[in-house]
């Protein structure tokens, strides 16, 4: 990821929190404010673990934002925030669960388009089975 779409200020991520439009799972939680170009923050507490341990979160994120940057809804500024539980997954499983906040953002706004209703709803569909596929 370029260094010029990280989100460095601490007022850009309190704007961004304080706009208020958010989604959240059980292992980020992630505000996003509507602006001219991309730009990404990352907070990690540090009752997750060290510092190397944060750093590599952080790390692998910037690198899952700019393999999947087409994905991602432009025109807007994200603060993804990390909670405890993300600690235990491997790389794919933190690329899946990040993706799927990411594209919910995504859909929200593009909600008007029929086309990304039914995108939606077969990416739900495929989310579900693959969960009780697993559980079998």
């Amino acid at each position: 990821m370029n260094k010029d779409k990280i989100l460095r200020k601490s007022e850009d991520f309190t704007n961004i929190i304080k706009n208020n439009k958010s989604f959240k799972s059980k292992y980020y939680s992630i505000y996003y404010m509507k602006s001219e170009k991309n730009h990404y923050g990352i907070t990690i507490p540090k009752k997750i673990g060290n510092a190397i341990t944060r750093n590599k979160i952080k790390r692998q994120l910037k690198n899952i934002i700019y393999n999947n940057e087409k994905n991602i809804q432009l025109g807007y500024n994200y603060v993804i925030i990390i909670k405890e539980a993300l600690v235990f997954l491997n790389y794919a499983e933190k690329e899946r669960e990040l993706l799927y906040i990411i594209r919910k953002v995504k859909w929200k706004n593009e909600k008007n388009s029929k086309s990304s209703t039914d995108d939606y709803m077969h990416f739900c569909i495929n989310r579900m089975y693959k969960n009780i596929k697993k559980w079998r």
